[in-house]
């Protein structure tokens, strides 16, 4: 399952394309030639104008072909990283821990929970179609990097994001449950450094809130810089409304009797 994994991601890992660096090329050639017959014709105006032209043309070539050399070498580094799929075990014990604590914040009866469970899933999965959207490169679901599990992970140029979704019911997120977050990206980091791959570990971190929007306000004010001034690496947090993911990628109740 593991190769599997790695094989995907490079098959589906955009490819670093060669089109901009072949037309610059082309573009400098021409350009020059152009300067040296307009020389020949002593027409110097127009040959210092092209001359200019192609050294414009020359520098976009060289940062086109930098940039193709980066991104190769971070599709290579990515592909080096040991990509493995989250023991379900592992995945039914963290949907258990995250749906008690909002069951417990709600004050829902156990045969509520089942109902609560479906929420949290399908939140979760709408907020990473939303990270996927927004990010324009594949996402692994549950996913474990150097043996670390984490709901999602991608990588985009050099830069290798593990990213955590919680469900939010109330302005608050417990401060175990960032320390722990820390605790995995800072277990990642020192893994990608002893591999010396080049690759920069960032922590994205994925709140789906469903609660009014006072209490939002409430939230953004808790999440300051200070409460994450221990973390490990860069860090970027995603606030999403789940009303609004549903209205995004869900039938509505019209769609439905059209549908049907």
């Amino acid at each position: 399952m593991a190769k599997e994994l790695e094989n995907s991601l490079e098959r589906f890992a955009r490819p670093a394309s060669s089109s901009g660096f072949q037309i610059a090329a082309v573009v400098a050639i021409v350009l020059l030639a152009a300067a040296i017959v307009a020389t020949a014709v002593s027409s110097f105006l127009v040959a210092g104008a092209l001359s200019g032209l192609s050294l414009v043309a020359v520098i976009a070539l060289v940062l086109v072909s930098s940039r193709s050399r980066k991104n190769a070498s971070a599709q290579s580094a990515a592909s080096r990283i040991l990509w493995e799929p989250a023991e379900p075990e592992v995945q039914r014990q963290t949907l258990h821990v995250a749906v008690g604590e909002i069951s417990r914040i709600l004050k829902v009866q156990p045969e509520g929970v089942g109902e609560l469970q479906t929420a949290f899933i399908v939140g979760e999965d709408l907020a990473l179609r939303q990270i996927q959207l927004e990010e324009n490169v594949p996402v692994m679901r549950h996913v474990a990097v150097g043996g670390v599990p984490f709901d999602a992970a991608f990588t985009k140029e050099t830069i290798l994001v593990c990213c955590e979704v919680c469900f939010l019911v109330s302005p608050e997120l417990g401060q175990d449950r960032v320390a722990a977050m820390m605790r995995k990206v800072g277990s990642v980091k020192r893994s990608i450094a002893e591999m010396n791959i080049g690759l920069e570990v960032r922590l994205m971190v994925i709140l789906v809130t469903q609660m009014a929007d006072g209490e939002v306000t409430k939230l953004r004010e808790t999440l300051s810089t200070k409460r994450f001034s221990s973390t490990p690496v860069d860090i970027d947090i995603r606030l999403m409304d789940f009303e609004g993911l549903q209205r995004v990628y869900v039938l509505s109740e019209e769609d439905v009797r059209k549908v049907v």
